[in-house]
């Protein structure tokens, strides 16, 4: 019995032995499997994260380049600016580039939507201003370095330099004594051009300033020039003027025929401006057309001068006092713009039309004799239209080109178009243009634009391209 008993136990004891060690291996595989799962995991991770910085090697240097950027600018950059709360964002709806922060796409260089309302954002409202279109200065204060003067402006006296404003670079003008004008030169001189505006422009651009502690604001002019060097040549003048809660923008100008006038607008009374010297960022604009002037704050229309002196040729921007600086960014001059009151794009010519919307106007209609360089009589029409443009921009510079077809050699072809470009120029010398801002270049027929094997094709290749510089 004993024995029958000690068998018993001994089955037992053996099953749960067994047992345990089928649960302890079951257990040892478990936790075997746990270990390779979380190395797994680490080597995954550590793949995608070489593949993050293979298909994205900028994030990290341009994280340690900004806050390069932040620390070399901190001596500069305003404590109250610094406190401000990030400015809202927008996404492009061109290239679908989302997290931008000021008026142009950072991918592509679009211009926000006007209907864009974020937080903080400059509040672009629908009006009549209409943004020029043939770009003659743009800068979005990108890529500078910081500390140093902006690479695309010219100093008229004091300091401004480049710094960094919640995470964004702009051109901070000293509060001691600033006057900037854009860096344009003159491709005839090589010298400064004090002459690029003409009749027809828009000008545009961020600024900010801060005078939430109520503790004095600077004194800020932007100032439209006559085309001279002269800096009593002062056409409009338009003075910030800063009262927290009654903020005015006094604009001194010119009226065709007439002594200074003053047209001094409340800010403050203007539905939907608040206020702007509020440590955000706002958008100004002008809008020139012949003889209107247009001033607009956030899309608003604040200031409008029906007959004004026609014709300007540069402009400055002025800062001067107060406790902090003057920031300014995306900064945009572009030739046309609003039409004029009652004139309609039918009563500009095709030329002035061509060139509005494309900086050229091609022509097939400028026609000479058979293998010479003079001109028949029907040629005039289009050459006038472009002198007409010439004289009411006296700054738009061309280059003439000749274009021919296929037919004859090379050699005889380019010497013909370089002829026929000169007799062009010096036709529009004739009726009254600049013959320093006229370039004959003969093309001969290496850049056709049709088939030079039919009649249709060579018709269209003989042209002339007046290119505007």
């Amino acid at each position: 019995m004993k024995r029958v008993i000690f068998i018993i136990i001994a089955l037992y004891c053996f099953c749960v032995s067994a047992n345990a060690q089928s649960m302890l291996e079951r257990l040892g595989q478990r936790a075997k499997q746990t270990v390779e799962n979380k190395i797994g995991e680490k080597v995954e991770n550590a793949i995608s994260n070489s593949i993050d910085k293979v298909t994205s090697p900028q994030k990290e240097s341009d994280t340690a380049q900004e806050t390069q950027e932040v620390k070399a600018s901190a001596s500069n950059a305003d404590p109250a600016m610094q406190s401000a709360p990030a400015q809202g964002t927008w996404t492009c709806p061109e290239c679908g580039k989302a997290g931008n922060t000021g008026d142009f796409c950072v991918d592509c260089g679009a211009k926000r939507p006007e209907s864009y309302t974020g937080t903080n954002a400059v509040q672009v409202q629908k009006s009549d201003f209409v943004p020029g279109d043939i770009v003659m200065f743009e800068d979005k204060v990108s890529g500078e370095q910081v500390g140093e003067f902006p690479s695309k402006w010219d100093l008229e006296r004091g300091n401004a330099e480049i710094a960094v404003i919640n995470g964004q670079q702009a051109i901070a003008m000293d509060q001691s004594d600033s006057w900037i004008s854009p860096l344009i030169i003159d491709p005839v001189t090589g010298d400064v051009s004090k002459n690029y505006l003409g009749d027809y422009f828009t000008i545009e651009f961020d600024m900010m300033y801060d005078d939430r502690p109520k503790d004095g604001a600077p004194n800020i002019e932007f100032d439209i020039m006559a085309p001279t060097e002269s800096r009593d040549n002062e056409i409009y003048t338009f003075t910030w003027y800063f009262a927290y809660d009654n903020q005015d923008i006094n604009c001194n100008y010119v009226k065709s025929g007439s002594a200074n006038n003053t047209d001094k607008q409340g800010l403050a009374t203007k539905e939907g401006i608040g206020p702007i010297n509020d440590g955000q960022w706002h958008h100004f604009a002008v809008s020139f057309n012949q003889r209107a002037l247009k001033f607009y704050v956030d899309g608003v229309r604040v200031i409008n001068v029906p007959a004004a002196k026609a014709g300007a040729g540069w402009f400055t921007i002025f800062s001067k006092g107060g406790l902090r600086p003057t920031y300014l960014k995306n900064v945009r001059v572009a030739k046309g713009g609003g039409e004029l009151y009652g004139r309609n794009a039918t009563d500009i010519s095709a030329a002035e039309k061509a060139i509005r919307e494309t900086g050229k106007f091609v022509t097939n209609n400028i026609l000479f004799d058979t293998g010479k360089a003079t001109l028949k009589p029907e040629s005039m029409t289009d050459i006038q239209m472009v002198a007409d443009y010439m004289k009411k921009n006296p700054s738009a510079r061309f280059e003439v080109q000749g274009h021919c077809d296929n037919t004859g050699s090379a050699a005889t072809n380019d010497k013909l178009s370089q002829q026929r470009a000169e007799a062009i120029v010096a036709e529009l010398v004739k009726l009254g243009c600049d013959e320093f801002h006229l370039r004959a270049v003969g093309k001969g027929s290496h850049e056709p634009v049709a088939d030079n094997s039919t009649e249709e094709g060579r018709a269209k290749n003989r042209r002339v391209e007046f290119i505007k510089k």
